[in-house]
């Protein structure tokens, strides 16, 4: 696995690169908001693969309350860690395109306050998982990522039900899209999909290796004289 690892990153990389040269420079200007637009491809790139991360955290978060498997806690802290640096993205980019666009940095629509309520909700599980030494810091924060979860799909779902800021949806809520422009939209985020992946190994061979000196570590204080019986 180590020598795979190299190898995904030069493809990674190389994805990554041939994207945004898609989204800067090979895809279509849009008529009306010109090249501003071309946020469009990392907003909501980043929106899409931090839902599928936090959507992997609530099954591992599910799977620990039924087992507490620490294989599924160390992947509910790795993809919550990464699902929140997507999601700040969002929220960074989003007011980047929204004030020449809509005139405004922010607005306390539907959508906007629900993506901010749940960037919240996963820095504190993070918080939590961080600064908190009680033996039941895992179940507490799979409790709070289960419940952090039920926040994604009114994100997605806003503007369907809601009036908003935001545009009616042109991707499957019968708006349309230019299919150039989609195209370069799924190539971006298979990009996302791919670093986050590879970020997500790293951050779990991390996790495991955490766990294992701390087991080590307690293992040790047994049998050092004063733990013995």
């Amino acid at each position: 696995m180590k020598r795979v690892f190299p190898i995904l990153g030069i493809l990674t990389a190389a994805l990554l690169s041939y994207a945004l040269y898609e989204a800067l420079i090979a895809a279509p200007t849009e008529q009306t908001m010109g090249n501003v637009q071309r946020i469009f491809y990392y907003h909501v790139a980043s929106a899409w693969t931090a839902f599928l991360l936090f959507f992997i955290n609530f099954g591992a978060s599910v799977a620990y309350l039924i087992r507490r498997n620490p294989i599924a806690d160390a992947i509910a802290v790795t993809t919550a860690e990464v699902g929140v640096v997507f999601c700040t993205v969002v929220l960074v980019t989003g007011p980047l395109w929204a004030r020449p666009v809509w005139g405004i940095w922010w607005t306390w629509d539907v959508r906007l306050t629900s993506t901010l309520v749940l960037w919240l909700i996963y820095v504190s599980y993070l918080m939590l998982r961080r600064f908190s030494s009680s033996g039941q810091t895992p179940l507490l924060a799979a409790v709070l990522a289960v419940f952090g979860a039920l926040d994604v799909p009114l994100v997605y779902f806003s503007i369907w039900f809601f009036r908003t800021q935001h545009p009616q949806p042109v991707i499957g809520g019968g708006g349309s899209i230019d299919p150039r422009m989609m195209h370069v939209l799924l190539l971006n985020w298979a990009a996302f999909l791919c670093f986050a992946f590879l970020v997500c190994w790293s951050r779990y061979r991390l996790e495991r290796l955490q766990k294992d000196v701390e087991e080590a570590q307690a293992l040790e204080s047994m049998v050092q004289p004063g733990g013995t019986r």
